[in-house]
């Protein structure tokens, strides 16, 4: 079907991308491998700061989720492999040349540090916990000793993976759409946008709510600034560049991509975080649940258009 996508940028009417969803399994993926990541991030780094116990949610019981979100998003990728059974040469092997080893190899690595992590604050999560055995007792008190270098080492591997979900798209130059350094910052700034969102919903304490429901509006504007840009470097590209920043610009995936990505998923949500910072009584689960969404048709209809965007022969 891709190949009946028209020069100018339109998509043919029988294969419109809001009837026509090449697969939810790669979009999915991406989008918990970048909330994992950014999970991860502000945890790890405000136990560098010394604020864990000012913010409990975002290091100590968010990270729980972590070792679950990898998982499903592990799942759903498996489940686009044409040849599953092959899936586990990835982690046997490297190629430095290959955003897929590069990713596969940090997941490898990233799972059972995040495992570790939640370790960490296990006893703090669960303090009348009675932990009968004394090896686990004399492994959490180790890795409690190691906890700087294990998140100096979280923080590095975290940026890779949020980065990683959009190099790995933009390394295919066959698609133009994707071809774009963009990406990687992008999808990043977006996983934290929505792991800073969850954060601030689930927190308890004012400070920690307010905390980072401004990072989250700074996240925001960040993203909406590396849009722009994309839509520029590519309007100042090729001839195929411009194409498919035309499929966004009056083509066909003008409507869900300004509606559903920019209009519901950070214009408004944003809007209601500014007012909620003002004292405005704002139900807290709309904005969360808005950018959660956002970020979820964000990688929805950058794969799709990607696919959509071809080179012309």
């Amino acid at each position: 079907m891709i190949e009946e996508i028209i020069t100018s940028g339109r998509m043919n009417p029988e294969i419109d991308p809001i009837l026509h969803v090449w697969g939810w399994e790669i979009p999915l993926y991406l989008f918990l491998g970048g909330l994992s990541a950014g999970i991860l991030i502000f945890s790890a780094y405000f136990t560098l700061r010394g604020r864990q116990d000012e913010l409990p949610v975002a290091v100590k019981w968010m990270p729980l989720a972590v070792p679950f979100l990898i998982g499903i998003g592990l799942l759903a990728l498996l489940l686009d492999l044409s040849h599953v059974w092959y899936a586990w040469q990835l982690f046997t092997n490297i190629r430095w040349e290959s955003p897929m080893s590069w990713g596969a190899w940090t997941l490898m690595i990233i799972t059972p540090l995040s495992i570790a992590w939640v370790a960490i604050w296990i006893e703090d999560i669960f303090p009348k916990w009675d932990w009968k055995f004394d090896e686990v007792k004399s492994i959490i008190k180790w890795l409690k000793s190691q906890k700087r270098i294990i998140a100096q080492v979280l923080i590095l591997l975290s940026i890779i993976l949020g980065m990683y979900t959009g190099i790995l798209l933009s390394a295919f130059n066959a698609r133009p759409f994707w071809n774009t350094s963009i990406l990687g910052p992008l999808f990043l700034t977006s996983g934290l946008s929505a792991s800073a969102a969850l954060i601030a919903y689930f927190s308890k304490t004012e400070i920690e709510k307010r905390l980072f429901t401004r990072i989250d509006i700074i996240l925001i504007g960040i993203e909406l600034f590396m849009i722009v840009h994309l839509f520029m470097g590519h309007l100042a590209g090729t001839q195929v560049h411009i194409q498919a920043a035309q499929m966004f610009l009056g083509g066909a995936y003008t409507v869900p991509f300004w509606t559903f990505v920019v209009g519901l998923g950070l214009v408004f949500p944003v809007s209601l975080e500014i007012l909620e910072l003002k004292h405005k009584f704002i139900p807290a689960i709309v904005p969360v649940v808005l950018i959660i969404m956002g970020n979820i048709a964000l990688r929805f209809i950058v794969v799709n258009a990607g696919q959509a965007s071809r080179w012309l022969y």
